[in-house]
């Protein structure tokens, strides 16, 4: 399977590529990154745009702002996409709904198989204990972007499925006492945390914790790489990591 892999010059376009060259089933088709000059014996390119290679898949690491352009060229080229990165806008999340009748598209707010765990068992706890008080804590490195997290806002997105009245807090900064129906989302910013995230179901009498720590940004890559293998055999359409889990 040939790669273009967008985002390259980034954390995790590094990881993702030192992964694929290691793999005997996969290779990178072109390296694509913002911060790079554009040398096309190489195959790096500055922008996607300019990316002439035979490839099967792209995967995307960069950064949602690019987003038109990554659906764009997916589109032109018939190319399944897996998009890994967070933070997208309304008007983003409808290009790449647009995207997704052409050709097939992965998104998720994390690439970890234990996450996507994480979120149906979450779902499972919010059906058992319906008055159960509902928090999420995620921990990220000092550098992260977005908050709060695309994998706690999955988490969130998977409790709403099954409590449909569920009103988002994030960042609980005024006085006042918890609706119910509140799920609180709080996000820590510090050192070089790879990922954490926490999910608290508190009844009085009892609390349940779910918890996926990541230890390395490794796993994400791992993630990325099922999802394009499972992409290029699918129809045109949406999908996520439960797909891959049911």
């Amino acid at each position: 399977m040939n790669i273009i892999v967008n985002g390259a010059g980034g954390r995790m376009g590094k990881v993702l590529c030192s992964l694929i060259e290691e793999s005997e089933n996969s290779s990178v088709a072109a390296f694509v990154s913002a911060e790079f000059e554009t040398e096309k014996e190489k195959h790096i390119y500055q922008s996607i745009r300019e990316v002439t290679e035979s490839a099967d898949c792209i995967i995307d690491f960069s950064h949602h702002s690019a987003t038109a352009e990554l659906c764009d060229y997916a589109v032109k080229n018939k190319l399944p996409l897996v998009i890994a990165t967070t933070g997208h806008t309304e008007e983003e999340n409808g290009m790449i709904n647009e995207a997704a009748k052409t050709v097939p598209v992965f998104k998720s707010g994390n690439m970890s198989l234990g996450v996507a765990l994480v979120a149906c068992l979450s779902k499972i706890a919010a059906k058992a204990f319906p008055d159960a008080d509902i928090e999420i804590v995620e921990k990220h490195h000092n550098q992260k972007l977005d908050v709060p997290s695309g994998t706690a806002l999955l988490l969130a997105d998977s409790i709403k499925q099954v409590k449909k009245d569920s009103e988002y807090v994030i960042g609980r900064h005024e006085n006042g006492k918890r609706k119910k129906n509140e799920i609180g989302i709080h996000s820590l910013r510090m050192g070089n945390e790879v990922g954490t995230h926490e999910v608290i179901f508190a009844m009085g009498s009892q609390v349940i914790t779910i918890k996926h720590e990541a230890e390395n940004r490794g796993l994400f890559a791992e993630g990325a790489l099922s999802a394009a293998d499972f992409l290029v055999k699918q129809e045109p359409g949406l999908y996520c990591m439960d797909d891959i889990v049911e």
